[in-house]
């Protein structure tokens, strides 16, 4: 879920005079829409990226660049578009971003080559970006703050529901294949979805008029996107079409632009992320460690899927249930941390982490010895295990990360987590199924791609064990 904590202020507006209790739900209902909309959208194309591939042509370059271009244009807006909220009113984001993503999802579906699917998806996850940050603030104006512990109960088992239902309905829906249309009907879909949400929206909302001093930190959104995109574009070219100079140059310019925009952000004198959240020890290891194991595990979740389909011979359908014991996990123990993490703090992040290494150990042993060969039901227990793991850290590592931060941060730490878990999405499942695509041949290759991705995904995750004791001990008592 990237719903962020950018309007978390230490004092919120009084509830909207005309919000009565049945107005209120109706408007946490829209504000749901959305977020489900928004998770939706991020993780069908894990499903259906090689059916799209194969109708549209563009390769493994194309499959990449489904996820990557979504969650790209997500994470570099996110922030942006808290503080567009801030200053022009959250009402009238939310409509300008829900309506254009909703247009922009039409734009996918009547995409007939890959560079316009690519283009609208960038333009879908940019106006994800304008919805998704002004739902604290839109239930701030309109809920009792003694109340608002109700609103907020409903986001997690909503997105859970949501992350299993979402791959399995873009997984039928093409094996639908309703009225010829194969895999577009999933995008086009969101033109009832969206537009209903949106003229409930334009009826429901509070009109707020922002606060025309709050400033925007546009250069440094500028300089994040250009460096996540030379980064993203050499990934990709570099396993397209070889490692020549022109992928190796993208790199290197992305990595040149990350540094304009660390330098930026220290010397602003309005930054995205506040100086002082750079200097927190504690912060700066949870944002790493956040990054490191979000990227990890985005790749491992397309390689399963890749596997799947190439590997095994599954529909999409076939594939998009054959991840619900993962899914399963992953909600299992998101509710199960959400009452835990006030007792054991930083302990149940270590916990998370060495479940999932457990998992992807038992996977990749599994696919090693088996291959192409190995059964629906065996690949049950080491997703589900992975599922419980990636679901221990979720709904952890970044509460822990916050937990001694000064609450005038947390906007800041909040929009900043976020956008850094999108980011390592996209980083992640470019870099992960480029170790895939260059290791797989056809005819039992993929078995190899598979075991050696997975060992990628390892020893990446290991890598953030040694940050666990960086962490605070524990949350704050008052975490979301």
């Amino acid at each position: 879920m990237t719903q962020t904590l950018h309007d978390a202020k230490e004092e919120q507006p009084a509830p909207h005079p005309g919000a009565t209790a049945r107005r209120r739900w109706a408007i946490l209902g829209v504000v749901l829409a959305a977020d489900v909309l928004d998770l939706l959208d991020s993780t069908i194309t894990n499903i259906a990226a090689p059916t799209i591939a194969a109708d549209l042509g563009g390769g493994t370059g194309l499959i990449q660049w489904l996820g990557a271009a979504y969650a790209l244009s997500l994470g570099v807006l996110l922030v942006l578009g808290g503080r567009l909220g801030d200053k022009y009113g959250h009402r009238r984001l939310f409509l300008a971003g829900l309506g254009g993503f909703t247009a922009a999802s039409v734009a996918c579906g009547l995409a007939m080559n890959p560079e316009s699917l690519v283009a609208a998806r960038l333009l879908q996850g940019a106006f994800g970006a304008l919805v998704i940050p002004q739902g604290f603030g839109i239930l701030g104006a309109t809920w009792p703050r003694d109340q608002m512990s109700k609103a907020f109960s409903l986001f997690g088992p909503v997105m859970g529901l949501s992350a299993v239902g979402g791959p399995i309905l873009a997984g039928f829906l093409i094996d639908a294949d309703i009225a010829g249309l194969g895999w577009r009907p999933m995008f086009l879909i969101n033109l009832l979805l969206g537009g209903a949400a949106l003229l409930a929206a334009a009826r429901l909302l509070p009109r707020d008029t922002g606060d025309r001093t709050v400033s925007v930190d546009g250069p440094g959104s500028a300089l994040l996107g250009a460096a996540m995109l030379g980064l993203l574009s050499g990934l990709i070219e570099g396993s397209t079409h070889g490692w020549t100079t022109a992928p190796v140059l993208l790199i290197a310019a992305g990595l040149a632009f990350f540094a304009a925009f660390w330098h930026r952000q220290r010397t602003a004198e309005n930054p995205l992320i506040q100086p002082s959240l750079l200097r927190n020890r504690g912060f700066t290891s949870g944002l790493a460690l956040g990054a490191v194991f979000f990227a990890a595990v985005a790749g491992l979740l397309y390689v399963v899927s890749l596997f799947q389909q190439q590997g095994l011979g599954r529909s999409p359908a076939g594939a998009a249930l054959g991840l619900v014991p993962l899914s399963a996990g992953i909600v299992v123990a998101s509710i199960a941390c959400h009452q835990l993490i006030g007792r054991f703090g930083r302990r149940l992040v270590l916990a998370g982490l060495l479940i999932t290494l457990t998992g992807t150990g038992y996977l990749l042993a599994l696919v090693a010895i088996s291959g192409t060969d190995t059964g629906s039901w065996a690949l049950v227990p080491p997703l589900l295990i992975v599922g419980l793991g990636m679901g221990t850290c979720f709904g952890t590592v970044y509460d822990v990360a916050i937990g001694d931060i000064a609450p005038s941060e947390a906007g800041s730490a909040g929009g900043s987590l976020g956008a850094v878990q999108q980011l390592a999405n996209a980083v992640g499942a470019a870099a992960v199924t480029t170790v895939y695509f260059k290791a797989s041949t056809p005819g039992g290759g993929e078995a190899h791609a598979t075991v050696l991705s997975l060992t990628v995904v390892a020893a990446v995750a290991l890598l953030c064990l040694p940050l666990v004791r960086l962490l605070p001990r524990k949350a704050q008592e008052q975490h979301h």
